[in-house]
């Protein structure tokens, strides 16, 4: 993967090409002589328009955006797919949203139990007017801790249609789809085919599917399937910035993220910010 930056929108091409120069045998039936090599790869297009503008999916103070955009190496931004002869990215601007309390603390009392995070059932909303696409509502909860994929036992028994949890998709309009992952089991409080407000209560957020703690993943999509839709870039409308969780203490956590992980990167004052998304790590309230 490659990474660019400019300092405005303004400066931003329409499409990127890959062009790669070395050395090497262009016919080996001719000759098996090294030459120059010049390859152009095909354009790839960043003409998206702006970013959705959506509402939070939560409400609150101390929520850390996990696996959020855009560093390489964490979850979502390497999660292509190779589905139908095309590489997708769904995840591409995914978050995996979790709780913190005021302390800093995830987590209280035992691990092991859903019940003692901070993230475990609280409600989850809407993100803009839509109608409901697809749920799933049938999966139960996981042990706090366990990445199911990571255990063969309970890798063999996920499928396609599991791997997200209970789940919600909306089509929010103009072919985007807002998935909403990981929720618990019964809480859902909307079904296909059903018309959905902006800030609607949906769901409570859970830990199932392929989940190691209580958490909201949340995405915009191109298209109603996890698997071959790509991701749609969004923005939050307001929220407010608290600073960050250092990546170092999270790459220090145990699988539970025991401890409190306010540090030196957390804002004494919270600012107020408006039509941006939360970078990997960023603490936000939602109003």
């Amino acid at each position: 993967m490659l990474d660019f930056t400019l300092d405005t929108l303004a400066q931003f091409p329409k499409a990127v090409m890959l062009r790669l120069h070395g050395t090497g045998v262009t016919n080996p039936a001719v000759s098996n002589e090294p030459g120059p090599l010049d390859t152009l790869g095909a354009p790839f297009d960043i003409s998206a328009g702006t970013p959705r503008v959506i509402s939070p999916p939560l409400r609150g103070n101390n929520w850390v955006a996990f696996n959020g955009c855009c560093d390489p190496g964490w979850a979502h931004r390497d999660a292509i797919m190779p589905v139908n002869m095309k590489l997708n990215n769904s995840q591409r601007f995914a978050i995996d949203w979790m709780h913190m309390d005021d302390q800093g603390n995830f987590y209280t009392g035992d691990q092991t139990r859903n019940e003692s995070y901070v993230s475990y059932g609280v409600p989850v909303y809407a993100v803009a007017d839509g109608t409901v696409a697809s749920t799933l509502d049938t999966v139960e909860a996981n042990v706090p801790g366990i990445l199911p994929a990571s255990d063969p036992a309970l890798a063999a028994k996920m499928t396609i249609d599991t791997i997200d949890g209970n789940h919600i998709v909306m089509d929010v309009g103009d072919g985007v789809y807002a998935l909403y992952a990981h929720l618990i089991k019964g809480s859902l409080l909307v079904k296909p085919g059903d018309k959905v407000t902006k800030g609607q209560q949906i769901a409570k957020l859970g830990n199932t599917g392929n989940s190691n703690a209580p958490h909201l993943h949340f995405q915009l999509m191109s298209g109603p399937s996890l698997l071959e839709a790509d991701a749609v870039p969004y923005v939050l409308d307001n929220f407010s910035y608290q600073g960050q969780v250092s990546t170092t203490s999270v790459w220090n956590a145990d699988n539970y993220l025991s401890g409190s992980f306010f540090g030196p990167e957390r804002l004494q004052a919270p600012e107020l910010r408006s039509h941006q998304l939360p970078l990997l790590l960023a603490i936000a309230t939602f109003a």
